[in-house]
């Protein structure tokens, strides 16, 4: 393990690089117990459970943060294949196993959350519990995910088709990361997202980008200071790395195709804010938690809340967690 400082790390954490078979993982933890994984979706980084760190660390937990494969400090592959969900796991139980530990419980938001349930599916040996907030659990279904988002957007593009061909999402990101971030953070927080009948952000109109549907305004979670980071690690890496992960979807569904329909049976946690737009597309994955998250045993939809829970409900979100783990009876030392 190799250490480095950052100015915005919370006080009594530590930023630390460990080695994986990808290459290495940048990581930030607090506390001393049992190991807990929390894992960030797109497009965020360690940062973005800066809130639940200290939380869970005063509660007796080794809270630890990663940087995601192509995010921050982490590495970042050139080959696109090399960010497909089986690599994300592996990188996963890597890292457990670099911290000293056989097991941990591991918490994912967003894509961090489908990467977290992958992970309880795939290495039950390792995750002994599987917390997701505002992503539900879907397994693997009959079709090719790239097909699905072609047939939804009607005359528009769905964004997870626009994420699709390299370089055309970074040359509308990468020229100013830091209005299109705060843009993108506003559309979907519960204090400044649109209101309805203007057209849904996640479909873009045929010759459009991505962002024409941005509001300007500024959530009130994020400070200039917290967009700074953010901007700044995205400035340094680009995008090409985070989006990546939509760029697997269909290798993805080809991996997993022994896991299809398969349930994640560890004790779960999910969590998501009322105004998060993934309740309504997956409204079915939720309804279907009794089969395919039969060891659900903490759920909550937060009122008045959008798409960055842990960072507009953060208090709340790390008294959730808390509980929930205290639920699940771990040797806390």
């Amino acid at each position: 393990m190799s250490q480095v400082t950052d100015p915005y790390t919370p006080a009594g954490a530590q930023h630390r690089l460990v080695d994986v078979p990808g290459g290495r993982i940048h990581l930030v933890e607090q506390g001393t117990g049992p190991l807990v994984l929390l894992v960030h979706g797109f497009p965020e980084s360690w940062y973005s459970w800066r809130h639940q760190l200290p939380a869970l660390a005063a509660a007796g937990y080794r809270a630890v943060a990663v940087d995601v494969r192509g995010y921050g400090r982490s590495s970042k592959p050139h080959d696109i294949a090399a960010y497909r969900m089986t690599a994300h796991v592996e990188d996963n139980a890597a890292v457990v196993r670099a911290l000293g530990e056989e097991t941990a419980v591991i918490v994912g938001h967003d894509w961090g959350a489908t990467i977290a349930a992958h992970s309880a599916l795939l290495r039950p040996d390792v995750f002994t519990a599987v917390g997701l907030l505002g992503v539900p659990y879907a397994p693997r279904s009959a079709m090719r995910p790239t097909d699905v988002f072609a047939k939804i957007g009607g005359d528009e593009e769905f964004y997870v088709s626009y994420f699709q061909e390299p370089g055309r999402a970074e040359a509308e990101i990468e020229p100013d990361v830091r209005d299109w971030l705060a843009g993108f953070y506003a559309t979907l927080s519960a204090d400044t997202m649109p209101t309805s009948g203007d057209g849904s952000v996640f479909f873009i109109p045929k010759g459009g980008q991505f962002s024409d549907r941005f509001v300007k305004d500024r959530p009130s979670w994020l400070t200039d200071a917290e967009l700074d980071y953010y901007a700044g690690e995205f400035e340094r890496t680009g995008l090409t790395g985070a989006l990546n992960r939509y760029r697997n979807v269909d290798r993805d569904w080809e991996d997993l195709a022994e896991w299809d329909g398969a349930p994640i049976t560890q004790p779960s946690l999910f969590l998501a804010g009322e105004k998060d737009a993934s309740l309504a597309w997956l409204a079915d994955a939720v309804k279907a938690f009794p089969t395919t998250l039969p060891g659900l045993v903490s759920s909550h939809i937060l009122e008045d809340c959008g798409h960055w829970v842990q960072q507009e409900r953060p208090e709340e979100v790390g008294r959730l967690l808390v509980a929930w783990l205290g639920s699940l009876r771990l040797a806390v030392r």
